[in-house]
């Protein structure tokens, strides 16, 4: 049973930055960070593939959030630069055990396990 504990969540000034973290205790395919806001559907944010290192971002983030991984900690981040009051929603981090997420990273209906969630506020 994989494990995932999300940390790093908080209030940041528009134009700053955030870390999220998310320590994963076993094997996976993909890991991936989702976000849902207030009355919003829930969206895929990025992704990295365990076998390559491969990444993807949704156009919203693209060019100011990073994601990577330190294997040795086996902690994926989730780095958000310059981030906008649009941002603000609760992070979850998501497994994917099976390698079903090949099929398309974005679809949160393909990861099987799940972090508890980080709050992240854009905020001045």
């Amino acid at each position: 049973q994989l494990q995932l504990v999300e940390s790093g969540g908080g209030l940041v000034q528009p134009g700053g930055s955030l870390r999220l973290s998310c320590e994963v205790s076993g094997f996976t395919y993909s890991i991936a960070w989702f976000r849902q806001a207030p009355g919003k559907e829930r969206e895929g944010v990025s992704c990295i593939i365990s076998r390559d290192g491969s990444t993807h971002y949704a156009d919203s983030v693209k060019g100011r959030f990073t994601i990577s991984r330190d294997s040795a900690k086996n902690t994926v981040y989730l780095e958000m630069n310059n981030p906008k009051p649009e941002d603000t929603a609760v992070y979850y981090c998501a497994a994917d055990s099976q390698g079903w997420t090949v099929v398309g990273w974005s679809r949160g209906d393909l990861y099987d396990f799940w972090g508890q969630g980080a709050q992240v506020t854009v905020s001045s």
